[in-house]
């Protein structure tokens, strides 16, 4: 069923809240209730919860950059780019539900993480899982959150580009 109209763009800013609400909720239960030095292993220690500020981006990139290029880097252009891309999910009335749905995960990951940055100067990650050599950086809900929208985002491509062959082959085949 596609999503049309007022009813779409409710169901997207209702997804977008939810997603937001729900990092900034375990980042404030983090921030209260984890010390800096705590480290509460579950699953024979393959996950970890722990309380880590970063000051960067992504694996703490960006964190030693000085001023005024961190503040263009790490908010301006995250504040442009989340704003073009929710107001293109919005307009763009032809997009898949699964992009729009992917699209919106990315964007309430990236809104959790740009106002943490905002508000308390740096960004809380929480989670850390490691299984042997395999192992995570420590993240956070906001980046589950960007992942799995780009899971959807990858999965629609997936999917359309298997609709396209099979109509190439039905238009072959006639």
């Amino acid at each position: 069923m596609k999503l049309k109209g007022t009813q779409r763009t409710i169901i997207l800013l209702l997804i977008l809240c939810l997603n937001l609400g729900c990092d900034q909720v375990t980042k404030s239960v983090t921030r209260t209730h984890i010390s800096y030095y705590d480290q509460l292993q579950f699953l024979n220690g393959h996950f970890t919860l722990l309380h880590v500020e970063n000051t960067g981006a992504f694996l703490s990139l960006g964190a030693e950059m000085v001023q005024p290029f961190r503040f263009i880097l790490l908010t301006l252009l995250p504040i442009l780019a989340l704003f073009g891309g929710l107001v293109y999910v919005l307009i763009k009335k032809n997009l898949g539900n699964l992009m729009s749905v992917g699209v919106i995960f990315c964007i309430g990951g990236g809104l959790g993480n740009l106002y943490d940055r905002i508000v308390h100067g740096s960004v809380t990650d929480f989670m850390h899982i490691q299984f042997g050599a395999l192992q995570t950086g420590i993240f956070n809900a906001a980046d589950v959150s960007i992942m799995i929208g780009f899971g959807l985002i990858l999965l629609d491509a997936f999917l359309k580009r298997d609709e396209h062959k099979k109509a190439e082959a039905a238009v072959v085949e006639e």
